[in-house]
C-alpha cells in the first residue's frame, strides 16, 4: 500500500525535526573531536564518554553477550575507542563523527572474527532477545515482530542491507541518523530496509519450507 499524502508530508516533518537534532549532535561531536585531535584531553574525555555507549550497544548488536574467541562485545568495543583515539589526528571535520566512529567499530568486529577463525562479519545471534522499547514504538515494533527472522539470516543479506537493520532494528535509529552515518538518505534507508526486510522474511519462508 502505498503511503498517503498526509503520511508523507509526516514523514518529511519527522524528518526535518530528526536532522535538525541530528546536525545539532553531530556539530557538537564535530567540535570535541577538532580539539582532541589538537590535543585536548578534557574534550577527548568528554567525547569518548558521548560515543562510548553507542559503541558498545553496537559491538554487542554485532557480536552478542558471550565470547568470540577471547574476546567479548565489550573488548571490542575497548579496542574500538582505542582506534579512535589513535586515528583522530586522520579525521577531517567535513567527515561526521558517528560515521567514522561506526567504520572503525565495523572493522574491529570483522577483524574479531578473523581472529576467532569465522568467516562471518555478523554473527547469528546478533539481535537482543528483547526489544528496546526506548527508541519509540517504530523500533520497539520491528525489533520484537523480526527477532525470530533475524537470527542465521543476516549474514545471507548484503553488507548494507545488514548495516542498516542492526543499525535501525538492533540499535533503534531513526531513518536520519541511520543515513548520516551510512551516508544515504532517510528515504533510501527505509527504501533499503523494505526490502531486507522483504528478503528475510523470503529466506525464513524457504527455510520453513
Amino acid at each position: 500500500m502505498s503511503p498517503t499524502g498526509d503520511e508523507v508530508i509526516g514523514a518529511e516533518e519527522t524528518d526535518r525535526v530528526e536532522a535538525t537534532r541530528s546536525a545539532r549532535r553531530d556539530a557538537e561531536l564535530n567540535r570535541l573531536a577538532a580539539l582532541a585531535s589538537g590535543g585536548d584531553r578534557s574534550a577527548l574525555d568528554q567525547l569518548l564518554a558521548h560515543i562510548r555507549p553507542v559503541v558498545v550497544h553496537y559491538c554487542r548488536a554485532r557480536i552478542g553477550h558471550g565470547m568470540l574467541g577471547t574476546q567479548s562485545a565489550e573488548d571490542v568495543a575497548q579496542d574500538t575507542l582505542l582506534a579512535v583515539c589513535g586515528a583522530l589526528e586522520r579525521w577531517k571535520p567535513e567527515k561526521r563523527v558517528l560515521a567514522f566512529v561506526y567504520g572503525i567499530a565495523s572493522n574491529k568486529v570483522v577483524d574479531a572474527y578473523r581472529a576467532a577463525g569465522r568467516d562471518h562479519s555478523v554473527p547469528t545471534d546478533v539481535v537482543p532477545d528483547e526489544p528496546d522499547v526506548e527508541h519509540g514504538p517504530e523500533q520497539a515494533a520491528l525489533h520484537s515482530s523480526l527477532v525470530a527472522e533475524l537470527r542465521g539470516l543476516l549474514d545471507e543479506l548484503p553488507d548494507n542491507h545488514r548495516e542498516i537493520l542492526v543499525l535501525r532494528v538492533a540499535l533503534g535509529m531513526s531513518a536520519v541518523e541511520t543515513a548520516r552515518i551510512v551516508g544515504s538518505t532517510p528515504g533510501a534507508v527505509r527504501v533499503a530496509q523494505h526490502r531486507a526486510l522483504a528478503k528475510l522474511r523470503e529466506l525464513a519462508a524457504r527455510r520453513a519450507a
